[in-house]
């Protein structure tokens, strides 16, 4: 699994980007990641009404930064504010598009700190790609990474002023982009919001720009395919079978993971307690934004009524999705016959989960009964219909509603 540090929703963010910016500067160089249009730039510009005169915020994607000598003016200003202010604070957005940014930026860092001016760095960066390529070479020793993720269900309900149950409902029919979301009830126009704002820039800039991407055709069919099985196991020949185009399994798994770095898929693999096992197992393929589900299925978003089995694997994803997000480990068990949807680890707790949106029985769990009898350590949990409690307390398994996960995660 790709891990990046912290993963935090904007508030999270926003509150400690604000707590390490109090400390004694110069200090390290905060560099932010994170998926298109989730609240990167609105999350600096925040901090920089917060800062006033103190901040120095420049956009590397503005036509002045294309100007020779942009960044070096940049903290030379800021330099100035630090002579008759108590500190100046560097606001960098989209940092990577600077040439040669980490290598200049470290140039900066390393004044900085040897002339011991109080100025402080923040710079952004849209996907893990862009700042990972720079920073743990050039930068190593002198930065801190963390990630601003998909939002929340509860993001969602607090940002926009909505009730809980209608931001879960909104969050699995089409994720959370935010800046997306005022468009939600004109789908044209939300789908060709997600598709040129996040999707084409991500798939066709992002990644191209700085990963080796020899066939960037191929590299959309294998986001499509994944996009088209939400929360399903699909081996990379399964994968391969499905291409228009011929790819070799090694070239498959190289773009998977360039999905999961730019925020639009992840791959879990399977628990087990042997690596080769491990290794060889095919990937459950989550995409990281219902959005994104949404917006390559041209049925539109499951009726749980009239499609109940599409609709759980909706429901399953975004649950597994918002685990993922959270910054928990995340993986699947099966032996045939036995599955268990997720196998959570982290900051949460062990859980083992299933995740069902319509009636079930006892037979339905043995894959659930089973694991947690061969790993004591991990607590089952059903999520499931507010309707389904009952039939999990008559079995004697721990249940909690997956709107109220999606809402809150787990305690």
């Amino acid at each position: 699994m790709f891990s990046d540090g912290y993963r935090l929703d904007y508030r999270q963010c926003r509150d400690l980007l604000a707590k390490r910016l109090t400390e004694p500067a110069p200090s390290r160089i905060q560099l932010l990641a994170g998926p298109r249009q989730v609240g990167k730039t609105t999350l600096l510009l925040e901090l920089a009404q917060n800062l006033g005169e103190l901040a120095i915020y420049a956009a590397a994607d503005g036509p002045e930064a294309t100007v020779p000598g942009f960044l070096e003016r940049v903290f030379a200003r800021a330099e100035q504010v630090a002579l008759v202010k108590p500190k100046a604070v560097v606001l960098l957005d989209e940092a990577h598009l600077f040439g040669d940014w980490a290598s200049r930026l470290k140039g900066e860092w390393d004044r900085i700190r040897r002339r011991k001016l109080p100025i402080q760095v923040v710079a952004t960066g849209s996907s893990a790609l862009h700042l990972a390529a720079g920073s743990r070479e050039s930068l190593a020793g002198r930065f801190e990474r963390m990630t601003l993720t998909h939002w929340s269900a509860r993001s969602l309900a607090e940002s926009f002023d909505i009730a809980p149950q209608e931001a879960v409902q909104a969050l699995v029919r089409m994720g959370a982009y935010p800046g997306a979301f005022e468009y939600r009830n004109d789908r044209t126009r939300w789908s060709a919001y997600v598709r040129d704002a996040i999707v084409e820039p991500a798939i066709g800039r992002d990644i191209l720009a700085l990963a080796s991407v020899r066939r960037p055709a191929l590299l959309r069919q294998v986001f499509g395919i994944c996009a088209s099985s939400p929360a399903q196991i699909v081996s990379l020949q399964k994968i391969q079978g499905q291409l228009q185009d011929a790819g070799a399994l090694e070239t498959i798994a190289h773009y998977l993971a360039l999905l999961e770095q730019a925020f639009l898929v992840a791959t879990l693999g399977k628990h087990s307690r042997k690596p080769t096992r491990r290794r060889a197992a095919p990937p459950k393929l989550i995409t990281l934004s219902n959005a994104l589900l949404e917006v390559v299925d041209p049925r539109g978003a499951p009726d749980p009524s009239a499609d109940p089995a599409r609709f759980g694997a909706w429901v399953e994803n975004a649950c597994l999705a918002y685990a993922w997000n959270a910054g928990q480990r995340v993986s699947y068990f099966r032996e045939e016959p036995l599955e268990v949807d997720a196998v959570l680890e982290g900051s949460w707790g062990q859980f083992a989960i299933e995740v069902k949106t319509g009636a079930f029985a006892a037979a339905d769990l043995r894959g659930l009964s089973e694991f947690v009898r061969r790993n004591p350590r991990y607590q089952p949990l059903i999520l499931c219909d507010a309707a389904a409690i009952a039939t999990a307390e008559r079995l004697g398994v721990p249940a909690m509603q997956w709107s109220q996960f999606l809402l809150d995660g787990l305690p």
